[in-house]
C-alpha cells in the first residue's frame, strides 16, 4: 500500500519564472512517481523541454533551473490517461475537451463500436484544422462503412459489396486509422456474418492495426459474444480488445468468471486478446437496443411499419418484454433510466417507470416495452441501465489485460442527464477501487491507465514517464482523488486531478481547466 504524507498546494515562490538558467520549461518536484510499467512507485523529480520529459531523476532538482516549477510533494505524479474508448463525436463542436481532460485524460481514441468517422482522413484534417484540447486518434467503424455500402439492408453483402468495404477499410488504415471497431449489437453491424467481419479484420490487421468490439450479446447471449470475438481475433490473426466488457442482466451475473477463462485460454493459444472496462454497474446506449434487431432492418420507419401489424407488432414488444426483463433492468423499469430526450427534456433522469405512473399505466416489462415504441415513435432517446453486479465489475478489473477506457462522450454542463461515467472514470477507479475498496494497487490502477492501452494501440512514446518520451502527465492527489459525478447528479467534474500537462503545456492548474489546445491528431504511423 502507497502511504502519503498530506499533500501541500502549489508554491507561489516556485512559479515566478526564477530561474537563472531555464533548462527546463517545467519542473515537477518532489512527487511520488508511477510510471505506468507497473515499477514500484518512487520519489523523483520530473523535468520537462518543449513537448518531451528530458530528465526523471531521483535525486533532487534545483527549482532555480525550472522558468516553472509544481511542487507535488505527497502527490502522484503518472503519465496521462489514455482512453481506448470514447464518443469522439462532439469534439468539432467541444474542441477544448474539458470532461475528458478533468479526469486526466491526454490521449483519447475515437470511432469506437462500429461508429468510426467517414470520409476518414477528411474528418481527421477537419479535427486538426481546429485544434484539440487532448491527443486524438480514430478507429475505421464496421457499422459506418457497411451503411455507407449496403444501408440498413438484413442480409449478407455480395462479393463486390465486400471488396469495396475492404477497400475502405484499406484506404482509413493508409489514412491513420489504428485499427477497426465493430458494433454487433447495433444496426446494420448486428446484421452481419463472422466470415464478412473476419474479412474486414483482415485488413486492418495487415495494416498493423487492432481489433475492437462491442459483442454481438452482453447479456444471455455473452459466452457467444465472447467467443465471436475471439474467433475474430485468431482466424483474422490481428490483436482484439473486448470493449467495455461486462455482464448484463441478472440470470448471467457471475459469468464474469468464464468470459475471463476464455480470455485466458485464448491468450495461452496465441490470440492477442485484453479488455476494457468502465467502472460502474451500469450501460448507456440507445433506447432501441431493447428492440430486436431483425425488426429494425431499414431503419425506424421500417420498425414502426412492422407495428402496424399485428403479428409482427406482438412479436416485436414481446422481444422488447423480453430483452427488459433478461438484459437491461429485470421486472423494475426503475432500472431503465432516460438521458438524452430531445422531445421530452423532463423525462432526463427519470425512469420508464416514472414515465408509466405519468401515463397513469402499470409498471411492467410490458408496458416497458409499449413506451420503447413510442420513444422511438417521437425520435428516440438514449438511457442508463442499471443491470450490472459489483461482483463482475471487480472480477473484470482485477483481471491483468483489463484496462480502464471510459465509453464516454464528450459533453459539458447542461447536456442531457448522462451516464456519470463521461465525468468520472478514472478518478472512481483511482479513489473508489484502488485507494478505498483496493480491488487492485493504486500502481496497477495507473498501468492499466497509461501503459497498458498505449502498447495496445501501439502509440510511441506516450504512456509511461521515461526520458525521451512525451510529456503527456497527470499530477493527483492519493488521498483526495474521486469522482464526484453521480446517477442522479452527473454534471459533476471530479476533484483531486490537480494537474494535467499534454504535450508540455498545463491544462489543468491547480484543479482549474485551462483551454490552451495542447493535443494533436494522432495518426498510425506517424504519430
Amino acid at each position: 500500500m502507497l502511504v502519503f504524507a498530506n499533500p501541500t498546494l502549489f508554491h507561489p515562490s516556485l512559479a515566478l519564472g526564477q530561474a537563472n538558467t531555464n533548462d527546463w520549461d517545467l519542473l515537477i518536484h518532489s512527487g511520488t512517481v508511477i510510471d505506468g510499467s507497473g515499477r514500484s512507485a518512487f520519489r523523483a523529480d520530473v523535468a520537462i523541454q518543449g513537448d518531451r520529459i528530458v530528465t526523471v531523476s531521483e535525486t533532487s532538482l534545483d527549482p532555480d533551473r525550472a522558468s516553472r516549477v509544481i511542487d507535488a510533494t505527497g502527490m502522484v505524479v503518472s503519465p496521462g490517461f489514455v482512453d481506448l474508448h470514447a464518443h469522439l463525436d462532439p469534439l468539432l463542436r467541444l474542441p477544448g475537451s474539458e470532461s475528458h481532460i478533468r479526469q486526466g485524460v491526454t490521449t483519447a481514441l475515437g470511432g469506437p463500436d462500429g461508429g468510426g468517422p467517414w470520409p476518414f482522413e477528411a474528418h481527421l484534417d477537419a479535427v486538426e484544422e481546429i485544434s484539440v484540447g487532448m491527443n486524438v486518434g480514430f478507429l475505421v467503424g464496421h457499422n459506418t462503412i457497411r451503411r455507407t455500402v449496403m444501408g440498413l439492408d438484413n442480409r449478407a453483402p455480395t462479393p463486390p459489396e465486400l471488396d469495396r468495404m475492404k477497400s475502405m477499410v484499406a484506404k482509413a488504415m493508409e489514412e491513420g486509422a489504428w485499427g477497426i471497431s465493430t458494433g454487433l449489437k447495433y444496426l446494420p453491424g448486428a446484421f452481419s456474418e463472422l466470415e464478412e467481419v473476419i474479412a474486414l479484420s483482415e485488413v486492418a490487421g495487415r495494416e498493423g492495426g487492432f481489433y475492437t468490439s462491442h459483442l454481438r450479446e452482453e447479456g444471455l447471449g455473452l459466452l457467444d459474444g465472447v467467443g465471436e470475438a475471439l474467433e475474430i481475433g485468431k482466424r483474422a490473426k490481428l490483436p482484439i480488445v473486448l470493449t467495455h466488457h461486462k455482464v448484463v442482466g441478472q440470470p448471467m451475473w457471475g459469468a464474469s468468471t468464464r468470459t475471463l477463462a476464455m480470455v485466458d485460454s485464448a491468450r495461452e493459444a496465441g490470440t492477442d486478446a485484453m479488455i476494457d472496462q468502465y467502472p460502474y454497474t451500469a450501460s448507456y446506449t440507445g433506447i432501441g437496443i431493447l428492440i430486436p434487431a431483425w425488426a429494425m432492418a431499414g431503419g425506424d420507419a421500417a420498425l414502426l411499419a412492422r407495428m402496424n401489424d399485428p403479428t409482427l407488432a406482438d412479436s416485436i414488444l414481446d422481444g422488447i418484454a423480453f430483452n427488459i426483463v433478461n438484459d437491461r433492468g429485470g421486472n423494475d423499469l426503475r432500472r431503465v433510466q432516460f438521458a438524452l430526450v430531445g422531445w421530452d427534456r423532463t423525462l432526463e433522469g427519470k425512469t420508464l417507470h416514472d414515465w408509466a405512473l405519468r401515463e397513469n399505466l402499470p409498471s411492467t416489462p410490458e408496458t416497458g416495452a409499449r413506451l420503447v415504441i413510442e420513444a422511438v415513435r417521437r425520435g428516440g432517446a438514449s438511457a442508463i441501465f442499471h443491470a450490472m453486479s459489483e461482483e463482475d465489475v471487480e472480477r473484470i478489473m482485477a483481471h491483468p489485460f483489463t484496462m480502464i477506457a471510459s465509453d464516454g462522450r464528450l459533453t459539458q454542463p447542461g447536456e442531457g442527464h448522462p451516464h456519470p461515467r463521461w465525468y468520472g472514470t478514472f478518478p472512481r477507479v483511482l479513489g473508489h477501487y484502488a485507494r478505498d475498496k483496493e480491488t487492485i494497487s493504486m500502481v496497477e490502477a495507473v498501468r492499466k491507465m497509461t501503459a497498458l492501452p498505449a502498447e495496445r494501440l501501439g502509440l510511441n512514446m506516450r504512456g509511461q514517464i521515461q526520458e525521451g518520451w512525451f510529456a503527456d502527465i497527470v499530477v493527483f492527489n492519493p488521498i483526495t482523488v474521486e469522482d464526484q459525478a453521480t446517477f442522479e447528479e452527473p454534471h459533476q467534474y471530479p476533484v483531486g486531478i490537480d494537474w494535467v500537462v499534454i504535450n508540455g503545456q498545463i491544462t489543468v492548474e491547480e484543479s482549474s481547466f485551462r483551454d490552451v489546445r495542447a493535443g494533436r491528431v494522432l495518426r498510425r504511423d506517424l504519430n
